[in-house]
């Protein structure tokens, strides 16, 4: 927005500066760089080319999405364009795909030309696209060949291409529920949990998620998908170490969890933020039950306070946090 306490006031600037970001995280060490989507929105809403972008310019940093609303995803064309991006990166990427959050404005899967089947809902829908997506991406061949081509093609039915192996491997779902979450274990996809997960017990967030980690393994030790599955949880997490941290950070956002409803007939658990000096985070971390339980930590950060004061916040996490729990 054009803001005068924002360093983001363009589309321009959003994407220039996220590209930016990642290459100042790898050179800091971070493991990641994973980017919300959400459409009608003044974010970003195009994944595939932000991707590419940030695989062109860096080497070794993973680079994901948390998450792609499935609803909204022509499943083969989203093929198409999200091999391509992983073939950029050399096999970099990490995709989290979902049924996606609570929307700008109403159904605007409609307007993306999509339409749930009879008697389906949005997230039937959604679910239904990324099966479709994920033949795909494994290298399903389906389509009939024409027998006057204007290039020649293989023997046999043709496949979407690029093809990138072992993208497959790298899919995670976004599961708000123990049930998503076993589903997604059912159809071999990584878990990827946010701060945000349906309210099925009363208790804290980082407990809920951690049964919830613990039902996805359970459904996965069923199925023979040749792989181990990846965990992730989010969280936003501050470690305060200088007089501007204080003014942004101390004393601000929720330090307990939220319960409420996001959508009619729901109720929610909203995860709490951290931000402490680094001995009381380091403390307050050691309790959470879910980081525990995951193998991979999403950090949330304030991107519209700019790239250079990003990076000193990761900076600060993996000097003075990370080593403290063991987290490299």
């Amino acid at each position: 927005m054009d803001h005068p306490d924002s360093a983001v006031r363009t589309a321009a600037d959003s994407l220039i500066q996220s590209i930016e970001l990642a290459e100042a995280a790898e050179g800091l060490g971070v493991d990641g760089a994973y980017f919300r989507v959400h459409h009608f929105a003044q974010q970003l809403g195009t994944p595939a080319p932000l991707l590419a972008a940030v695989a062109a310019r860096t080497t070794r940093i993973e680079i994901g999405t948390g998450v792609v609303d499935m609803r909204y995803s022509n499943p083969l064309g989203f093929a198409e364009d999200i091999a391509a991006a992983d073939l950029i990166s050399a096999g970099r990427l990490q995709l989290g795909v979902s049924r996606g959050s609570p929307e700008q404005v109403i159904d605007g899967w409609r307007y993306f030309g999509f339409e749930p089947a009879e008697g389906a809902t949005d997230a039937d829908m959604a679910r239904r696209h990324t099966e479709v997506f994920l033949r795909a991406i494994e290298g399903e061949h389906f389509a009939r060949p024409n027998p006057r081509p204007m290039f020649p093609n293989p023997p046999g039915l043709l496949r979407i291409e690029p093809h990138s192996a072992g993208l497959r491997e790298r899919i995670w779902w976004g599961a708000g529920s123990d049930a998503t979450a076993r589903w997604a274990a059912s159809e071999g996809m990584n878990l990827m949990s946010s701060t945000l997960k349906a309210d099925e017990s009363g208790e804290p967030l980082h407990v809920q998620q951690r049964r919830q980690i613990e039902a996805f393994r359970d459904e996965w030790a069923q199925h023979d998908h040749g792989f181990e599955p990846r965990v992730s949880v989010s969280r936003s997490i501050i470690a305060i170490t200088n007089d501007t941290d204080r003014r942004y950070f101390l004393g601000g956002g929720e330090r307990e969890d939220q319960f409420g409803s996001i959508e009619p007939g729901s109720r929610a658990v909203f995860g709490r933020s951290y931000a402490a000096e680094p001995d009381v985070l380091v403390d307050q971390l050691r309790s959470d039950e879910a980081i525990r339980a995951a193998d991979t930590l999403l950090l949330t950060v304030p991107t519209q306070l700019g790239v250079d004061y990003n990076a000193h916040l990761l900076e600060s996490i993996l000097t003075h946090v990370a080593p403290e729990l063991g987290w490299r």
